[in-house]
């Protein structure tokens, strides 16, 4: 098995280097999840959206309250923010957020088949018509928000606290947050 990617050749208008470029998209599936999930469990792909959707509901709300949200069989998610540090209780305001952000922790299993992984690279033309297929020789290296030696970790010097991963930031501050 392999990761699907889409290189589509599209007209860039913005950026650096405007012009016609290959750019890379996963390979989105939508009622394809539905069916194999029913197919698996015998289920009704019917009922497995709906309890999906119920799920995500539910996962929502319950991140946007700060909690940690397992997804069984992936990992966890939750929100947090990166922020400036300050010395003095005083100086702690709202205005020290300077981004929101959404993180999962892949669990073990996640992380090992993602670098076990092949990628295969699907080429398009602007209309669609595949031009060639490229399947990945890299070492299948991860980024790792838990490992700073895996590419993750701290930037810039920044530090964390409340127990979220991946601090830092470009400007050195601290990433606060709930890790219930």
């Amino acid at each position: 098995m392999a990761i699907k990617v889409i290189a589509q050749l599209r007209e860039l208008k913005i950026g650096k280097n405007p012009g016609k470029k290959f750019v890379m998209r996963p390979d989105l599936y939508s009622a394809k999840v539905f069916q194999e999930a029913a197919t698996h469990s015998g289920i009704s792909s019917g009922v497995i959206k709906a309890a999906w959707d119920a799920a995500g509901e539910v996962i929502r709300t319950w991140a946007t309250e700060g909690h940690s949200v397992p997804l069984p069989g992936l990992g966890t998610m939750r929100f947090g923010v990166r922020s400036k540090a300050v010395d003095n209780l005083d100086d702690v305001k709202t205005g020290l957020i300077t981004t929101r952000r959404i993180i999962f922790t892949p669990n073990v299993e996640v992380k090992d088949e993602l670098k076990n992984t092949a990628i295969q690279i699907t080429c398009l033309d602007e209309d669609g018509n595949v031009l060639k297929r490229v399947t990945s020789g890299d070492s299948g290296n991860i980024e790792d928000n838990e490992n700073p030696e895996n590419g993750g970790g701290t930037e810039n010097g920044g530090n964390q606290n409340g127990g979220n991963t991946g601090g830092g930031g470009d400007n050195g501050g601290s990433q606060t947050g709930d890790d219930d």
